[in-house]
This record gives C-alpha cells, sequence and structure tokens, in this order.
C-alpha cells in the first residue's frame, strides 16, 4: 500500500461532491467537457484493474469511490446537455 497513492486519492476525491453539487443546482453544462469527464472515468478504471490484478489493498475502494463520483457528474453532464437542448427549442419555436 502507498500512503501517497491514497492521499492522492483523498485530494482527488475532495473535489468531485462540489463539482456534483454545481452540475446538479446549475442545471448547465458551462465550464465542463463529457470527453475529460470519461478520461478520468478510464484513468481510476485502470488503476482499479492495477488494484485488482497486482496489488490489492484497500486503495481500490478510494478508485471505486471516485469512480462513481466522477460517473455522477458525467450523468449529471447528460443531463444537463439535455436541459439546455431543450431550452435552445423552445426558444427557437
Amino acid at each position: 500500500m502507498s500512503i501517497f497513492e491514497a492521499l492522492m486519492l483523498l485530494c482527488f476525491g475532495a473535489a468531485w461532491p462540489l463539482s456534483i453539487y454545481r452540475s446538479y443546482t446549475s442545471r448547465t453544462t458551462g465550464g465542463k467537457s463529457l470527453p475529460f469527464l470519461l478520461v478520468i472515468i478510464l484513468g481510476y478504471v485502470a488503476g482499479i484493474i492495477n488494484k485488482l490484478l497486482y496489488n490489492y489493498d484497500f486503495v481500490l475502494y478510494l478508485y471505486i469511490l471516485n469512480m462513481a463520483m466522477v460517473s455522477v457528474d458525467a450523468l449529471l453532464w447528460i443531463r444537463n446537455r439535455r436541459i439546455e437542448l431543450k431550452a435552445k427549442e423552445e426558444t427557437e419555436q
């Protein structure tokens, strides 16, 4: 187990609840990129696979928690994009 890996994941993970809250309340995609969120998810998947295959320890659960939070943010991005498109469609009519 690497204390530095755990610290890195804790630091990254601390930012996601605020990001999720902002996505949920703003109802816009401003300042966010779905491809960027998907790349982050892919990175967490790689970390999870590494932990499962080579170095199983409790840090695995930090990867899973962080990936879950980023996934929620990505789903909110999709929801917000639909809201934006619907609003644009309504203003064009």
